[in-house]
């Protein structure tokens, strides 16, 4: 489907509601993925422990609130309908923001009341995403679809327990508001700030020392599938800088395009320079890019990396920064390779234009392990790759992230309903999936140079940690990174030419 119109602002964009979020208190990080997993690999399912948990005389403390993630289940929504379900589909993304607020703002009456949460906070979220799905249903059906069975089952969400409290484990001594993660006894900004507010981070929403390893201590767990007879083994390489032009915003086009903010998280982009959520398809193409060769107007963008250090950057008063507890000095990568690769297995053709990959998942701490494809690690070491944790980097070493994108496309879609379906990863093996053809393989590596946190006594200091929903407690499972294919149709040729070559172009 593609989107060649002129900018326009989504009906849907009029009428939602884009909620500030604000501190959380409680809660910790996912028990750890085997030291290296991606998107194709078995794995636990990695939710937040806690739901069903019975009730304990001491109300427990609140996490974070965990909703199904609808849009993963919408694999079949008529193209006429799919702009108006993405909008619908990021107004259930604010609803939680909103009851996330709520969360934050009552611990008190919280504390006082254990049915409080149920009562004021869980039970109208319940409420208000049921009428929205009812909207998703009657729209569907109206252009000559289907909603999935029990779609309206996905209107309850779950209030997570702050990890341990249900086991009964010991958890780290927390701040009394005395504290700070500097050791400024007065609470002052000394030192990263008023750092450990119960759930950890500057903004109280993590991440917490667990979220942290030192890559000295895991094991290499890197394993790469031998190549082929048929192997296509070029790369190309396209230069595009590390967004010098500082080119951020909070909207997600390929989620919800039409909707302002709709990320809920600041994004950084190289390439492309009209992205936002009002892009259109010959927006896009006619567009100013960053990368040095011309012929590649592609977008490529991320959550953006911050240190929590006590300072503020530009959004701190701002949805999708600190009103929604993204917060901390903006990290610009030092580095920010993109590179195109071949099959183990086959030639590669070449990506139709304006298709759309997301690789990750920024709601894997809640939705589970199924689609997370988050690898962090240090130079020097990246042949040790973390999924679920922070790098705690040696002196000398940089904090390096990096994506591998889904290499199988389905021949026909330039995107999907839930914008994962029409693309898929190779098997172990490298092998695409049955009807699915091999395509450039795009893999990103971005550096950065940020000094190494500290954690002393259960706490960390001055953490670094992507931005997120504020919901997703900034666990470094939720990286993820987004591309649209905008190369024109020569430079194309060339990038598969040079890969089923096997030549080193750029």
């Amino acid at each position: 489907m593609g989107r060649t119109s002129r900018k326009r602002r989504s009906s849907l964009a009029t009428r939602m509601t884009i909620a500030s979020a604000a501190l959380l208190l409680g809660g910790g990080g996912l028990v750890a993925v085997n030291v290296y997993a991606s998107a194709h690999e078995d794995s636990a399912d990695g939710q937040a422990a806690g739901s069903g948990t019975q009730q304990t005389q001491q109300t427990q403390q609140v996490a974070t609130i965990d909703c199904p993630d609808v849009g993963t289940e919408l694999s079949d929504v008529p193209d006429g309908a799919r702009d108006e379900v993405d909008g619908e589909l990021a107004t259930l993304d604010s609803q939680i923001t909103q009851a996330y607020k709520r969360l934050a703002s009552t611990r008190d009456a919280a504390a006082r009341d254990p049915q409080f949460v149920e009562n004021s906070i869980m039970d109208p979220l319940k409420k208000n995403r049921g009428a929205i799905l009812e909207r998703i249903r009657l729209e569907m059906e109206r252009r000559g679809g289907q909603a999935p069975d029990g779609m309206n089952d996905m209107a309850e969400c779950t209030a997570q327990p702050k990890e341990g409290e249900q086991a009964g484990e010991q958890q780290p001594p927390e701040s009394d508001g005395n504290q700070d993660g500097g050791g400024d006894q007065d609470g002052g900004d000394q030192g990263g700030g008023d750092q450990q507010q119960g759930n950890g981070g500057q903004a109280g929403n993590g991440p917490v020392a667990a979220d942290f390893a030192d890559i000295t201590k895991v094991q290499p767990n890197v394993q790469k599938p031998e190549n082929g007879d048929n192997a296509s083994t070029g790369t190309f390489t396209s230069r595009c800088g590390v967004n010098d032009n500082k080119k951020f915003n909070t909207d997600n086009i390929i989620v919800a395009p039409g909707v302002s903010n709709g990320a809920h998280h600041l994004h950084d982009y190289v390439g492309n320079q009209d992205n936002d959520a009002f892009s259109s398809n010959d927006d896009l193409a006619n567009a100013d890019t960053t990368c040095q060769n011309q012929g590649d107007r592609s977008t490529y963008y991320w959550p953006v990396l911050r240190v929590q250090d006590g300072s503020e950057d530009f959004d701190a008063d701002k949805d999708g920064g600190g009103k929604e507890g993204n917060v901390g000095k903006i990290l610009r990568a030092e580095k920010a390779s993109i590179k195109f690769v071949g099959s183990p297995q086959s030639d590669v053709v070449a990506m139709p234009r304006f298709l759309r990959i997301i690789t990750g998942d920024a709601k894997a701490f809640t939705n589970g392990t199924a689609n997370a494809n988050a690898h962090w690690s240090c130079t020097g070491f990246e042949d040790r790759q973390l999924t679920d944790k922070y790098p705690l980097c040696p002196d000398g070493s940089k904090v390096v992230r990096s994506f591998a994108f889904q290499s199988c496309w389905d021949g026909q879609n330039i995107d999907s309903a839930n914008h994962r379906t029409h693309v898929a990863f190779a098997d172990q093996a490298g092998n695409c999936p049955q009807n699915f053809k091999a395509i450039p393989q795009l893999k990103m590596r971005l550096v950065y140079d940020v000094q190494t946190p500290t954690i002393e006594n259960g706490q960390v200091q001055n953490p670094f940690a992507v931005d997120g929903f504020p919901e997703q407690l900034h666990k470094p499972i939720t990286d993820h990174d987004d591309f649209i294919n905008v190369f024109d149709d020569q430079t194309m040729r060339k990038v598969v030419d040079c890969i089923n070559k096997g030549d080193r172009c750029t």
